[in-house]
């Protein structure tokens, strides 16, 4: 497998590869329309993620060539006969957009190091396979024409080039360390992100992934972020910047993520950092894996689905869901079945209380949660119990001129204690397989 390196793109940049992190001598200042994009963003409230590559050939997941000790020469030969006859941009996005999400974050270059675009930087990409077309431009070009947002992930490590300075895995797939050279390496990633960034037009976000694989170097390892994060704000100002290092956010991101997570938990072991001021997003999965795992049918249910959304919302957070495409270019069947599921209910009254909102005052558990519309200040009211009940109060101080039921419209009749600065509900209709009874208090 033959790669190209790609010249320096930045004159200024720094090639110490195992030195000590160099601050940012000057501190990021978005620009107004990153700004405008970061409220849009977390407005979105609901986005897709898809993880899809040649590991979808294996079906055992994206972290396959890692897990099994594959050797990367071996594991390219996939490239070969990769051949997604069945994907259809349209479909997928037309899908997405239907289930009430507002953005896709895609997998442009994973671990393993194979790009799903059209790039001149290597041959280890979707034009030298069977199929033959560029997939990014294919879902970035559908995306612009329906509407929905595009953000696009980027692996920071590289399982199969011998110029990546390996961290702690990749430790068995055929690389050669004699050969590593973080400056070559560097300028590789830098010219890619040049080339997404400037053949496919308006790139709302770029994910970065894998920051983690150097964290127990002994000696702390440059990244180099700051002038990377630089290059992608010269190149598009309102593309706003993560990156998934389960770290407090570093100079020149725009949003903080949490893997696994919502804002506050750390359930996975992934999530304990605390949280900033910048836009929050969980990402999860709709089953157990992020790549197609053929033996993994363990879905969520809608219910479930719709419930973590909830979660997410009320803590300020948006969702973004995982997909693993199949081989074929197919979106797994019980994974469209969900994001159909999923539709009915935002793209209903419900969505009201979802998009648009910020975390609200209350919150009793996981099961009596708000949210608050960020330009009127209508309050949303979400019940999830394990059973149903007829009443329930909480704390609140404030006026109040009705309360309705989201879905129905109806009236709910309620007591407003001043002195205790409490609120009662009666609860006449509540139903046990609904994701959750909304109340909407104006």
């Amino acid at each position: 497998m033959k790669h190209l390196l790609f010249s320096a793109l930045l004159a200024s940049a720094s090639v110490a590869a195992m030195s000590q992190p160099i601050a940012n001598s000057q501190q990021y200042v978005p620009a107004p329309e990153n700004l405008q994009a970061r409220q849009r963003f977390s407005d979105n409230r609901f986005g897709i993620f898809l993880h899809w590559g040649i590991y979808s050939m294996f079906a055992q997941g994206e972290w396959y060539m890692q897990n099994a000790n594959i050797d990367n020469r071996e594991y390219a030969k996939s490239a070969d006969a990769f051949y997604p006859h069945r994907f259809d941009a349209s479909k997928w996005v037309a899908a997405i957009k239907a289930a009430g999400a507002k953005y896709i974050c895609f997998t442009t270059r994973h671990h393993d190091g194979f790009s799903m675009f059209d790039t001149k930087l290597s041959d280890y990409n979707i034009m030298n396979t069977p199929y033959g077309k560029d997939i990014v431009k294919q879902l970035v070009d559908e995306c612009h024409k329906q509407g929905v947002n595009i953000h696009l992930y980027y692996s920071h490590i590289d399982w199969t080039r011998d110029d990546y300075p390996t961290g702690r895995t990749g430790l068995h797939t055929g690389k050669d360390k004699a050969k590593e050279n973080w400056k070559s390496y560097y300028n590789f990633m830098n010219g890619q992100l040049t080339e997404l960034l400037t053949n496919y037009g308006k790139i709302d976000g770029i994910w970065f992934d894998g920051w983690w694989d150097h964290d127990q170097d002994k000696t702390p390892f440059n990244w180099e972020l700051p002038q990377q994060y630089a290059l992608i704000h010269r190149l598009q100002p309102a593309c706003i910047i993560g990156n998934n290092h389960h770290q407090t956010p570093f100079d020149g991101e725009d949003m903080q993520m949490f893997e696994r997570d919502v804002p506050g938990e750390n359930k996975a072991g992934l999530s304990g950092q605390s949280i900033g001021q910048l836009p929050l997003e969980t990402c999860q999965t709709m089953n157990g894996m992020w790549g197609y795992k053929i033996a993994d049918q363990d879905y969520k249910s809608a219910n479930e689905l719709l419930r973590l959304l909830i979660r997410t919302s009320a803590k300020g957070a948006n969702l973004l869901l995982n997909i693993g495409p199949q081989a074929n270019g197919e979106l797994p069947a019980t994974a469209l079945s969900r994001l159909h599921e999923m539709g009915l209910w935002l793209n209903g009254p419900a969505g009201e209380s979802i998009y648009g909102t910020v975390a609200g005052p209350i919150a009793q558990g996981d099961s009596v949660i708000s949210t608050q519309s960020r330009k009127d200040g209508t309050l949303y009211l979400h019940l999830m119990p394990q059973q149903p009940f007829t009443s329930l109060t909480v704390p609140f101080k404030g006026k109040i001129k009705h309360v309705t039921s989201l879905t129905t419209n109806k009236r709910i009749e309620y007591k407003y204690n001043k002195k205790q600065g409490s609120l009662t509900f009666t609860i006449p209709d509540m139903q046990p397989n609904q994701p959750a009874y909304v109340l909407k208090i104006n």
